[in-house]
């Protein structure tokens, strides 16, 4: 299992005698494996010193198996509970505090922790752990590129095939069937198909009872997820044809859209690339239509660091990778969101994203 020793580490800088990791994202990174989260608690901890151990449901122990772990494992079964299994862990592996990632482990998992070791003291390290992954390693960048690839040739599927008089959700059905038709292994997360007024909110939900009309702005975010890695990518098209100030606002979100990616490169900090872009929007007749930051990071997980936004000073570094999003949103109106996928470089940055940012009218 790789990475063993990053998490062994990090317990030593952090000044904890562990580090608990359950499955999710960290614990994929880590291990190469996805298990399910469910009612039943599954738990590596690494000690800063000295091999790691995990409680494992007995019905996983065949896949676990597969993970190449060498520490003790500690199963339990069903109809025994799994608390006999957290006590034989502390009896195995004494420590008196464990970093645990504060985002993703569930209460539960955390006070069958504490009463395996009574006077445990647990530390949040969701920031600390999840930085572990921030920098992508070459084999996590090619994944990423294959997820936008085949986000991409879906795309320019559907919208060869968008007409007007469809329903968001025909438009939605048609993406989900052209991401799987290309290759990809799971969504990223359910893609919005948002027209018109529901354009202009921005996590709205497909209506299967509106029929694009002539002059609909058409919103499509969307991702496939490969080899592990999410793909996040917004096109916002018009259908039929586009109004002059659907002309303008698409210019202003371009033109931001271009600062983001200007102004991204090793040193410089997240709210200086935020700052960049929303300055463009700030700058328009548009400003009111502000709703939203300019991105966040991007990786096995659809949201995580870094987040690019004023306030936050983190300075980006080669590997790491982030969403540029600008967007503007007339409530009652109409919404514009451009969305690429960014690379961190050594000299600067590189777009993952290929497919064309240019206003686009589709439908005959």
């Amino acid at each position: 299992m790789a990475g063993l020793s990053d998490y062994a580490g990090l317990a030593a800088r952090l000044g904890v005698d562990a580090v608990a990791i359950v499955p999710g994202p960290n614990f994929a990174r880590m291990t190469g494996y996805d298990f399910h989260t469910n009612e039943r608690p599954l738990v590596i901890v690494i000690p800063a010193d000295g091999p790691p151990a995990a409680v494992v449901p007995n019905l996983e122990l065949a896949s676990f198996d597969l993970l190449g772990f060498s520490g003790a494992v500690f199963d339990w079964r069903d109809q025994d509970g799994y608390q006999p299994a957290f006590a034989a862990l502390a009896r195995h592996l004494p420590v008196a505090s464990l970093a645990v990632e504060g985002q993703v482990m569930r209460v539960f998992v955390q006070l069958a922790l504490a009463a395996a070791w009574p006077g445990l003291r647990i530390v949040d390290a969701e920031r600390e752990i999840s930085g572990l992954r921030i920098r992508k390693t070459a084999a996590e960048i090619a994944a990423l590129e294959r997820a936008i690839a085949i986000s991409e040739r879906a795309l320019a599927n559907v919208l060869d095939n968008v007409r007007m008089g469809q329903t968001e959700k025909q438009v939605e059905s048609l993406l989900v069937q052209a991401l799987f038709a290309q290759g990809a292994e799971d969504m990223a997360f359910a893609p919005i198909v948002a027209a018109a007024d529901n354009s202009a909110r921005p996590h709205a939900s497909a209506r299967p009872d509106y029929a694009i009309r002539p002059g609909d702005a058409l919103l499509l975010d969307f991702g496939a997820r490969w080899g592990g890695l999410c793909a996040d990518i917004t096109r916002t098209v018009f259908v039929g044809h586009a109004t002059d100030e659907a002309e303008q606002v698409y210019d202003t979100v371009l033109r931001a859209n271009q600062a983001g990616h200007a102004h991204t490169r090793p040193g410089a900090s997240a709210h200086e690339v935020d700052d960049a872009v929303i300055s463009v929007l700030e700058a328009s007749p548009f400003a009111d239509r502000i709703r939203t930051k300019t991105g966040h990071g991007l990786g096995r997980e659809v949201h995580e660091a870094p987040y690019i936004m004023r306030g936050n000073h983190q300075v980006l570094e080669p590997g790491m990778v982030f969403t540029n999003e600008p967007g503007l949103y007339r409530i009652g109106g109409f919404g514009v969101r451009i969305e690429d996928d960014i690379l961190v470089t050594d000299t600067g940055c590189r777009s993952l994203t290929a497919c064309p940012r240019e206003l686009i009218v589709v439908g005959p």
